[in-house]
């Protein structure tokens, strides 16, 4: 379900996402916004998320460094600009402008990905309670925007947060262990974790981030998606 809105608060944002909607455009140069409320919401189990083995190697392996809310206005344009692989995007300026200014109170959050000091993938999403609303990622190189969701389980994870959401189930996400939830499921989840408190940790001392990432090599393993500890 969509629903036409022309005046759009940050104030209101939160509380649509409270409500279980999210915003988006028609697309980057589109005018209007719409809300959103689909009968099949995408989720992505913080006990039940699947790291690949080649990825473990990758996050492990130095190659990138991941910041947190170093550059979000970066992140943000790196998500609305278009690409080869996926055309035009729904982040138009009235999205930027609204998510620029939760940022500032707090509530909007993004992980860069960082090459040889320069700024190759990332994502960004809102924050509130123990939820977390996974709004877009960018990558311009390999395994860049992979890293940095393996960042942002480790540290909802180790944050008390309850639910990661993705709003909608893509091949790329089911590959993570992303599940879908029918709207009443999910909203009932959703009051669950807005209710409750979650601590945003923009870093991880290295040994704990090792072992969320171990934990979560771990449950991927032994196929237990849901189960991991």
């Amino acid at each position: 379900m969509s629903v036409r809105n022309f005046r759009i608060t940050p104030d209101l944002m939160l509380r649509a996402y409270q409500a279980g909607l999210f915003p988006m455009a028609e697309s980057r140069h589109g005018a209007h916004l719409y809300w959103l409320d689909p009968e099949q919401r995408g989720i992505l189990p913080l006990e039940g998320f699947h790291l690949p083995r080649r990825l473990r190697r990758t996050v492990l392996s130095g190659r990138f460094t991941v910041t947190a809310d170093r550059d979000f206005a970066a992140v943000i344009a790196g998500c609305a600009a278009p690409l080869p692989s996926r055309g035009d995007t729904w982040i138009n300026a009235e999205i930027e402008r609204l998510f620029l200014a939760l940022h500032r109170q707090g509530h909007a959050h993004s992980l860069e990905t960082w090459e040889e000091g320069r700024l190759v993938g990332g994502l960004y999403g809102v924050s509130f309670g123990a939820a977390f609303f996974g709004e877009s990622m960018f990558s311009v190189a390999r395994d860049a925007s992979k890293v940095a969701l393996v960042h942002l389980v480790a540290r909802l994870r180790q944050g008390g947060y309850r639910l990661l959401d993705t709003q909608f189930v893509t091949s790329h996400l089911a590959g993570f262990g992303a599940i879908e939830l029918p709207r009443e499921v999910y909203k009932q989840r959703l009051a669950e974790a807005v209710s409750a408190r979650a601590r945003w940790l923009p870093d991880l001392p290295p040994a704990i981030w090792r072992e969320e990432v171990e934990a979560l090599a771990a449950c991927s393993r032994a196929s237990t998606l849901g189960k991991c500890a």
